[in-house]
């Protein structure tokens, strides 16, 4: 327990430093505006076994670090408004997916035909990604959801997430029958829709008790929105889907049940339960896991990196370059497919599936989590980067 304790420490300590790190980091590079969540995943590997060694990963931190996905996720379904995605950017989103998948795929395909991955299913599924609960704090902090374009960034985020979600829970889930996913999925969406019409009752009948509830210790709003979390993600367990589906769902719930509500207080003590505390624990932890010895073994598995990273750019960025040629002019259309090309979450869920399954080598694994770490590291900045020098240009 004590070594569990040495590590719990460690990892407070990372998430505590990080928005230090990143304030000097933005400040130090002012092109470039680093996000917190890149300085955690950088201090995690840092603290990690494959350097100084401060913190493993234990069970404790795996729990915590779920934790953490599920509010990551939370965030993720909540943070979309479909009065703003709804019509041309859900369109132009989903198309671009479905884009995006064939190339997945394609690639993937010849990947497993040269002998440089074992399952084209689980390299093309890792690839087809958006990070958008990753980019969800970087976005709100920068205020790109307000900007003209933002509306694109959520359904390309959206669907992006989403998609991938769906195809983790049918076609990589716990049963290998697809019809039996499906009716579970089916099974639970009907769950999440009546509990979303029987809240939303619940709720407009009492909100004036729940808002004076947030002033007192009672808090009861965001108690109640902790529960519907965890009661959906183990839901989703306990049908054999994907837990990152129940988190998902909870935080569309949620949103959609408080729509049109006084939230801003409500919000910030939601902000400091998720991002103030367990999801920092999720990116600490993903970088103490990354396996730096597996990518490190041979030049073959190091230079898979950069392959990763750069078809990361191929299958998420290039259909976005090509389809919103008439909706974003070329600064936010290149800072949009950067954002798209941002992976990591759905990346790190998909391979330890395939490592757990014999389907993927340990190589291949820490190779596209590496690169999903460096597009959390590149890709966002660049892309915020190539908006501040369109708006800062004369004309």
């Amino acid at each position: 327990m004590l070594t569990d304790t040495g590590d719990f420490l460690a990892v407070l300590l990372a998430a505590a430093l990080a928005p230090i790190l990143a304030a000097l980091a933005t400040r130090a590079w002012s092109a470039l505006v680093v996000p917190v969540v890149v300085a955690e995943l950088l201090l995690g590997i840092v603290i990690g076994p494959d350097v100084l060694a401060l913190a493993a990963p234990t069970d404790l931190l795996e729990f915590l670090g779920q934790l953490g996905l599920g509010f990551l996720f939370f965030f993720a379904g909540y943070e979309i408004r479909f009065d703003r995605v709804r019509g041309t950017p859900l369109r132009l989103a989903a198309i671009g997916w479905l884009c995006s998948l064939a190339l997945a795929y394609s690639l993937a395909g010849l990947l497993e035909a040269g002998g440089i991955v074992i399952s084209g299913l689980l390299t093309g599924s890792a690839m087809a990604t958006t990070a958008l609960g990753t980019l969800i704090p970087l976005l709100r902090d920068t205020h790109q959801l307000d900007t003209p374009s933002g509306s694109h960034v959520l359904a390309v985020g959206a669907v992006g997430e989403f998609g991938p979600v769906l195809i983790v829970t049918l076609l990589l889930g716990a049963t290998s029958d697809t019809a039996t996913e499906a009716l579970l999925l089916v099974a639970f969406v009907v769950v999440a829709v009546l509990a979303a019409t029987l809240a939303t009752g619940a709720v407009g009948r009492s909100w004036e008790f729940l808002e004076r509830s947030l002033k007192t210790s009672g808090q009861l709003p965001v108690r109640l929105t902790v529960l519907s979390v965890f009661a959906l993600v183990v839901l989703a367990a306990d049908l054999g889907l994907d837990v990152i589906l129940g988190a998902f769902a909870a935080g569309l719930l949620v949103q959609t049940v408080l729509q049109g509500k006084e939230l801003e207080r409500f919000e910030s003590k939601l902000d400091a339960v998720g991002f103030g505390l367990l999801i920092p624990f999720f990116f600490v932890t993903s970088g103490i896991a990354l396996d730096l010895d597996s990518l490190l073994s041979s030049a073959g598995a190091l230079l898979k990196l950069p392959l990763f990273l750069g078809l990361f750019l191929v299958v998420r960025g290039l259909p976005v370059l090509l389809l919103y040629r008439r909706e974003l002019p070329r600064p936010d259309r290149t800072a949009l497919a950067l954002f798209a090309s941002t992976q990591l979450p759905l990346v790190v869920a998909i391979t330890t599936i395939g490592v757990e399954q014999g389907h993927m080598r340990s190589s291949t694994a820490a190779a596209l989590v590496g690169a999903a770490v460096l597009s959390v590291l590149i890709f966002p900045s660049l892309a915020l980067a190539r908006r501040a020098r369109a708006s800062a240009a004369p004309g």
